[in-house]
């Protein structure tokens, strides 16, 4: 019964490690085998945010994201209003693999520059409502890899 129990333990653990940190395994067989973790970020910003939202990034999360190992591909805002050019900005990093990704913005959201940037730029209230993020592969296709 020790046994058993000890076994079923060891598979718990192992099933929610894996359930915790989706496995990387390309989904497609076109997916580049020397591609470079891309991470696609959507925020939204609170009403009438966007301006505060885009200086905090010019002025301190750039820096930042650059201190941690974070590669900034670009930056768009969508041109259209129905798409969210009200309050909607885009970003493109990437990361040498998603445990980097993982590590980088851990280190990141540590940094006392970084604290102190937040609050000080929220001190109005909070600029951001939403985050999404995706990460991605580049295909093997894809001139940016």
């Amino acid at each position: 019964m020790k046994t058993y129990l000890t076994v079923l333990a060891l598979a718990a653990t192992v099933f929610t490690t894996f359930a915790a940190e989706p496995v990387a395994n390309p989904a497609s067989p076109s997916v580049a085998k020397d591609s470079r973790c891309f991470e696609l970020r959507t925020y939204y910003a609170a009403p009438g945010k966007l301006e505060a939202l885009n200086a905090r990034f010019r002025e301190h999360t750039c820096a930042l994201f650059k201190k941690h190992g974070m590669e900034i591909i670009g930056f768009w805002i969508p041109t259209d209003k129905e798409k969210g050019s009200e309050n909607t900005l885009v970003y493109l990093l990437a990361h040498k693999s998603r445990a980097a990704a993982k590590q980088s913005f851990a280190d990141f959201g540590k940094d006392p520059e970084w604290k102190k940037a937040q609050s000080e730029s929220e001190a109005n209230g909070k600029l951001v409502e939403k985050v999404e993020s995706v990460f991605m592969s580049a295909t093997d296709y894809s001139p940016m890899k």
